[in-house]
């Protein structure tokens, strides 16, 4: 297989592809990327910890997501993978949106024949989740109600990504990083055959074979993607624990409040414990100059104008100041650090596209995209679709082709709660040293 075959982008999608391929036997494999190591700071993989779990709404990626856990434990990716399980839940003022959410979620999950027998525990009343969860000290969980699933917890995100990477080197793939060197600007064309791209350099990558992996910066290189993929963020923030405080909480669940956020046990290394605050996320809007009204959202790091990292929305730095209130008084004089907004590329019916560029001929340009805020935990998994996508030739499930005329709205994702806001609109942000906790 000496096919050359270029990567674009060393986020999830992208070094899960690259894995894939030169275990399969790809000897001609390059990818890149504008940041200068892995986990790509360009990546939503670039973090701590993120959610694995198998309950979906749609039974197709609960499927899925069971294939991901057994995936997970296997061997190579197990030392990157904790089976805490998680409480999913919501307050007793949550929006009936969260609560329907929920029902349905759980609904895909509460009698399917691969979770083991004794999976799930409901959360009915405030002593079910204290029972669970000793550690969760606040008075702020009364009313919480939902249930405690033990097949699931979380991925090590950037560390997982880090052995990938190396694997990936050890079996002969080749890496191009940096602002010039790595950072594709444009696609390179033969007619309507895509030959490859050019780069900040000005150098010239040429391949038979073109896999776009770029996650929410997608549009910026393919502005035709852009109606089915909004680049959208959450907001993120951590606690520094001491040695003391990081044992008391140590394998606790992911605990996941549907209408305020979510959190992980305390990094065991670093002592940082990290937070997220649920919303309909935030979106930077900038015209493409292509119509009047054209646009497209793209994470506002990669626009060359404000620079939105280190600091996040007041509402959202309140959802997480609520959170561990409720859940964790005993740290709420801690201050919230490392804040950033995670940008992630949405589809409005939450599918990944996986699909072949409409015209562009002899299988020349892939696109492997759309992790709507939720796909780390088809790390070990994404690879392979990509695999039967470049192989086959054609994409044969509809979940994930290209949809030149997506259905849905955006603005109103059917399981997410809250409403959506562009980062230009937000006036009140928080910075490293300008908590309220």
């Amino acid at each position: 297989m000496d096919k050359s075959i270029l990567i674009v982008g060393a986020g999830t999608f992208g070094l899960s592809t690259a894995l894939e391929l030169a275990q399969n036997g790809y000897r001609n494999v390059t990818v890149l990327d504008r940041a200068s190591e892995i986990p790509s700071s360009y990546s939503a993989g670039c973090d701590l910890n993120k959610i694995v779990r198998a309950e979906y709404e749609d039974g197709f990626y609960t499927d899925l997501a069971l294939d991901a856990i057994k995936a997970w434990k296997s061997p190579f990716f197990a030392p990157y993978y904790a089976e805490t399980g998680l409480v999913v839940a919501t307050s007793d003022n949550a929006e009936e949106k969260a609560r329907s959410s929920l029902s349905k979620s759980f609904s895909s999950i509460a009698h399917h024949p691969g979770f083991p027998t004794g999976s799930f525990r409901p959360i009915r009343a405030d002593q079910d989740l204290r029972s669970l969860v000793p550690q969760l000290k606040g008075a702020g969980t009364d009313g919480w109600t939902g249930y405690f699933n033990k097949y699931g917890g979380y991925a090590r995100a950037g560390r997982a990504m880090a052995k990938i990477h190396t694997e990936c080197e050890r079996l002969g793939v080749h890496f191009v990083l940096g602002e010039e060197q790595g950072h594709a600007v444009s696609l390179l064309f033969d007619g309507k055959r895509c030959i490859g791209v050019k780069t900040a350099s000005g150098k010239e990558h040429k391949a038979a074979h073109t896999i776009l992996c770029l996650g929410a910066h997608i549009a910026r290189l393919l502005p035709s993607i852009a109606p089915q993929i909004v680049a959208k963020a959450w907001s993120v923030a951590h606690l520094q624990l001491s040695p003391e405080q990081t044992k008391s909480m140590a394998g606790i669940p992911v605990i996941n409040c549907r209408d305020l956020g979510f959190f992980f046990e305390p990094d065991a290394e670093t002592g940082l414990l990290k937070l997220c605050a649920h919303s309909g996320g935030l979106t930077n809007y900038e015209p493409t100059g292509k119509g009047i009204g054209s646009r497209m959202s793209v994470p506002a790091s990669s626009s060359d104008k404000t620079d939105y990292q280190g600091r996040i929305p007041r509402e959202d730095e309140d959802k997480i100041v609520k959170l561990i209130a409720a859940t964790m008084p005993q740290f709420s004089n801690l201050p919230l650090m490392r804040k950033f907004i995670c940008w992630c590329g949405d589809t409005a019916d939450s599918n990944y596209i996986i699909d072949y560029v409409p015209g562009t001929e002899s299988r020349s340009l892939l696109v492997v995209s759309g992790d709507s805020g939720n796909a780390f935990k088809m790390l070990p998994l994404v690879g392979q679709w990509a695999r039967h996508v470049l192989e086959k030739g054609v994409q044969e499930l509809d979940h994930w082709k290209w949809k030149a005329s997506p259905e849905g709205d955006p603005n109103d994702i059917h399981w997410r709660v809250g409403n959506v806001r562009d980062v230009k609109n937000v006036v009140n942000w928080v910075a490293e040293d300008d908590g309220k906790n």
